[in-house]
């Protein structure tokens, strides 16, 4: 039985979906799915790991990112503490499934990593398939964090996320990963819908009120209350098999006489 340590949400996700959930001996503080995790040893923010307790779980091997900038610092200490370790950094939606081979084999089953990245990518098709595209393209305004503002931009996976429901990220012409902005300027790239999911904040703690009641954006319909969706950061900002689940609940909201509500435990 191997001995792994997990260093961010996405990759205890991609390593539960593999079956290794029962080799998993330390996961970080934001890993939260699924349930089952929670028992497990605590090693410290996915930005500020405490190499000293990963080194005292006398891990086989650990799953790193460089999906956040600053994780660069915990590849940096694995190596200097020679633990064996793997990065996984998806630049793209469609690297997603090359990532649960690359884990699959660090494992050593990697035909179990071949058949759910077969699975993700059929049912990535299945919902593309779906979109009805005799219809104006809706505009979606997504929001990573309230002040200041950052949103997508070109190199974002959500901007992809966009494409595959039919809609369009409105700062997707926006060169890198996120754009700082404002309200008046997002007002003025005229969305349709206002998406908030705002990183490392638990969907109960984002009051809409807050969004909708924004003075630059008194009258405007993607302000609306209707217009304006609170979503699961879980579902969007982590690049494992979970943001199926996402793109599904956003291809429900805005077509939802073709999606149903997705099965959030069942992500493929």
């Amino acid at each position: 039985m191997q001995r792994i340590v997990s260093l961010c949400p996405s990759n205890t996700e991609i390593l539960w979906a593999l079956g290794l959930g029962d080799q998993i001996v330390g996961v970080d503080d934001y890993s939260d799915w699924p349930k089952e995790v929670n028992h497990l040893p605590r090693l410290g923010p996915d930005l500020s790991i405490d190499m000293e307790r990963v080194q005292s779980l006398n891990p086989d091997w650990a799953v790193a990112s460089l999906s956040v900038p600053g994780m660069e610092k915990n590849i940096e200490s694995l190596r200097q503490l020679k633990i064996p370790f793997i990065t996984l950094y998806p630049g793209s939606l469609y690297d997603i499934p090359q990532d649960f081979i690359k884990v699959a084999q660090q494992a050593g089953v990697e035909s179990r990593g071949r058949e759910l990245a077969a699975q993700f990518t059929k049912k990535l098709e299945s919902i593309e398939n779906r979109i009805p595209r005799d219809q104006p393209a809706p505009r979606l305004y997504w929001e990573w964090w309230p002040k200041p503002v950052f949103t997508p931009g070109r190199e974002n996976w959500l901007t992809e996320v966009s494409q595959i429901v039919g809609a369009v990220n409105v700062f997707g012409d926006e060169g890198g990963q996120s754009v700082k902005t404002d309200w008046e300027t997002v007002a003025a790239r005229r969305p349709d819908y206002t998406l908030a999911v705002w990183t490392g904040v638990p969907i109960h703690k984002v009051r809409k009120e807050k969004i909708t009641g924004r003075p630059a954006w008194q009258g405007l319909s993607f302000a609306a209350d209707d217009r304006v969706h609170i979503l699961e950061e879980g579902w969007y900002c982590r690049p494992s098999q979970r943001i199926l689940t996402g793109i599904e609940h956003l291809a429900h909201l805005l077509y939802p006489d073709r999606f149903d509500p997705p099965n959030p435990q069942r992500p493929l």
